[in-house]
């Protein structure tokens, strides 16, 4: 959305102050008010990420090509991210399959990842299974004082034996080994946070920062 800081100014302060969704209430209230609404017909790739559901589908299908309706490699409009001098990822005898890896990531031996999304400064343990994971990786990588705070020493990312399946995994979060993160019973909605979780639209969404302890179910 475009506007005039006067006219925006007006529409909340005085007009619509009791709005709180652009599409649905200033913008329609702006032109019933007699203010300048003009729209432009946008033919390109567009996806209303306004719930969990929505947000997770979406990025999950950016991991293949053969479906997605994006791409971040269209000659005539490349988008690129931001620069941040990190390391190559490294697969130690994994597999990956119509996946996206962010750059700092290590995989290790025996994991496989299929139809995820994997971002940056992600670690993934031994013989894990991933799939249909949006994982949005670390803001930074922790030192082993730092890890000392933490139960076990337990790094962010994902440890040996876990299985996950139709999640997003927030930033920082720290899930150990022998979990099954899989949405067993198929639930709709639930709150979790005091657990490390909720469920949104079927799916689980691990809480940035959290920790989940070994062998947890969910």
């Amino acid at each position: 959305y475009v506007m005039s800081a006067k006219a925006l100014k007006e529409l909340l302060m005085n007009r619509l102050p009791n709005a709180n969704d652009f599409g649905n209430e200033i913008i329609p209230g702006a032109k019933s008010a007699g203010f300048k609404v003009q729209a432009f017909a946008f033919e390109g790739y567009w996806e209303d990420i306004g719930t969990i559901e929505a947000f997770y589908n979406s990025n999950i299908a950016m991991s293949n090509p053969s479906s997605t309706q994006f791409s971040f490699y269209d000659k005539e409009a490349p988008i690129y991210t931001m620069s941040r001098f990190l390391p190559p990822s490294k697969f130690v005898d994994a597999t990956v399959k119509r996946s996206v890896i962010g750059d700092g990531c290590v995989i290790r031996a025996g994991t496989v990842v299929e139809d995820s999304i994997v971002g940056v400064r992600s670690l993934i343990g031994e013989n894990c299974r991933i799939e249909g994971v949006m994982m949005m990786g670390s803001d930074y990588y922790e030192t082993l004082e730092e890890c000392e705070y933490v139960p076990g020493c337990l790094p962010m990312g994902v440890g040996d034996n876990t299985h996950i399946r139709r999640a997003i995994i927030d930033k920082n979060a720290r899930i150990s080994s022998d979990c099954r993160i899989v949405n067993k019973e198929g639930v709709k909605e639930a709150n979790k946070e005091d657990k490390g979780y909720v469920i949104k639209d079927g799916i689980i969404v691990i809480i940035k920062d959290s920790y989940i302890p070994t062998g947890t179910i969910i």
